[in-house]
Formats: structure tokens, sequence, C-alpha cells
């Protein structure tokens, strides 16, 4: 069996979703809509938070941030499959390769540790509201963002550093569609003990931890919200909390799957589907579930809408 250091591969091959062949066009019209879809949901909420002076505040300067990191998380992730798909090739570089896996991990570590932080300024903002204006600063504010991409970013290095020193086997064939840390990892022909035990520290501390963090404070939003005593604002508070906990199950249970189940397990194919949830399908949710179905936000559109010439001439003639 042949053994290759990764400074010695220069390409790289993808099986991708080549064993369901017929199904290989759907999902790229999927991946493809989801792109679009998290790209212009993304860059509305940005353009809207920065332009209209009442969207600053706390939270929607944390879920610019939220969709700026999506952005970032799904152009790492699906765009060279796109890309792939279009050309024909399958392949990537040895450096796109070992770049697309430090950025994806960086963007999900980070996305881990500020939902996390989103929940406990939800919980600041409804249980403790006085103070809330004290408590979450601007200042405090940008420290929190800027801890999570920080935390996130290093624990990326401290996991893509070691498995770029592995002897790998054979051909450099990666089963998946992208630079996915685990198909890596199977590729290897040395002992991954210790690099398999860096990843299950850091996914202990980034994916049990957080959203731990996240039932314990929406706990106590929800005891709160049964104090209401509008039989529709506890409703409509029922449905933004369900709709947030329904991504952010979706989010950490899949990555949970992936990244925290036994090693014994060997569901490779399953794992392509898994990583499509949380690199595609979550970030596309994130800016319709958190932000887009405000009041605040329609409002905001509206307004953008209307300063522009030529999209309030096209209103008046729609009407």
């Amino acid at each position: 069996m042949v053994h290759e250091n990764w400074t010695s591969v220069t390409v790289f091959f993808f099986l991708g979703f080549s064993h369901y062949p017929k199904a290989e066009v759907i999902i790229f019209v999927l991946c493809l809509l989801m792109y679009l879809i998290t790209l212009l949901g993304s860059t509305i909420l940005i353009s809207i938070t920065i332009l209209d002076s009442h969207l600053h505040t706390p939270m929607y300067f944390f879920l610019s941030n939220l969709s700026f990191l999506d952005i970032w998380y799904t152009s790492s992730a699906l765009t060279p499959m796109l890309a792939n798909f279009i050309s024909g090739t399958n392949t990537i570089s040895f450096s796109g390769c070992a770049s697309q896996m430090y950025f994806s991990l960086a963007m999900g570590s980070t996305e881990c540790v500020l939902l996390s932080m989103m929940a406990y300024d939800r919980y600041v903002a409804i249980c403790n509201p006085l103070r809330y204006p004290i408590i979450m600063n601007r200042r405090v504010c940008v420290q929190i963002a800027g801890s999570s991409w920080l935390t996130g970013c290093l624990a990326a290095l401290v996991e893509t550093g070691p498995v770029l020193q592995l002897s790998l086997c054979g051909k450099s064939i990666i089963n998946h569609f992208t630079c996915e840390i685990l198909a890596l990892l199977k590729m290897a022909c040395v002992d991954t003990s210790m690099v398999q035990l860096i990843m299950m520290v850091i996914s202990i501390i980034f994916l049990p931890l957080p959203m731990l963090l996240i039932c314990v404070s929406y706990a106590f939003i929800l005891s709160n919200i049964l104090r209401i005593s509008s039989v529709d604002g506890r409703s409509k508070a029922f449905s933004t909390c369900a709709a947030h906990l329904t991504v952010v199950v979706l989010f950490y249970g899949t990555a949970l799957s992936m990244y925290l189940k036994p090693s014994a397990v060997n569901s490779q194919e399953i794992d392509k589907f898994i990583a499509l949830i949380y690199a595609g399908l979550t970030p596309m949710l994130n800016p319709i579930i958190y932000s887009l179905r405000n009041k605040e936000v329609k409002t905001a559109v509206k307004k953008l809408l209307m300063r522009n010439p030529f999209s309030a001439s096209l209103t008046s003639v729609l009407k």
C-alpha cells in the first residue's frame, strides 16, 4: 500500500453523491437553491441592519454576525461542490482542501458559540428588561461577538493542524462532497487516536455545552412567557421560541450525530446528507426564522425599498 504525506498530494478527488447517479441533479438543484436563498436572505438582513438605525440593537448586531458567518459557511462548504458539478471535474487542490476544511470547521465552531450567546441575549432581554441596556451594552456585544469568532477560528486551527500531518493511504479519493475532516481521517494510514481525542474534546466544548446554555436560557424565557396575561401575546411568544429552538435542534442535533457518534459506527453515506443539513439547510433557515419573520425587519425592508426610486416606481405600477 502506498503511503503519502499531505504535502506530496497535489489534487484530491471527491466521490460526492456518485453512488446515487439519478439523484445527483436533484441534490445539485437543492444545494444551489439553498445557497442562493442563504446569500439573498443574509445579505438583506446585513444591509437593513446597517442602514436602519432602529435595528442598531444587540439582537440585530448578533443576527448580522450570524448572517455574515452563514454566507462564509455555505460558501466554503457548497460552492466547490456546485462548481465541480458544473465543470464535471470533482477535484480540489491540496491548498483548496486544507482551506475548505479549516474554514468549514471555523465557521461551524463560531456558529455554535454565537447561537448560545444569542440565546443568552434573549434571556437577558426578556427576563431582565430593565437592566438589559446596561448588561448588553455595545462594548459587551462587540466582545461577545469577537470572542465567538476567535474561539471558533482557534478551535479549527487546533483540529486542522494535526490532520495535515497525517500520512495518507492509496489514492487521494475523498468519499464526500467536501473536505470533511472525518472523511479525511478515514484516509490516514497511521494511528489517529490522538487526533480523534482532540476532536472529541473540542466537540464536547462546542456542541453539548452551548446547547445546554441555550436550553437553560429558553427554559427561563418560557417560564416568563407563561406569566403573560394576553393569550395572543403568549401564543406569539411560544411560536417565536419554537421556531428558534427548531433551528437550534436541527443544527446541533445533526452536528452531534456527526462528531460525537461512536467510532465503531460507519455511516459515511448518511454523513453526506447530514452535512447538507447543517452546512446548507440550517444557514438558509437562520435569516428566515430569526429575522425575516419579524415585524421590525419587514418594516425596515419596506423603508429600504421605498428609498430606491426604481423600487418605488415599480411598487406604484404594481398598485
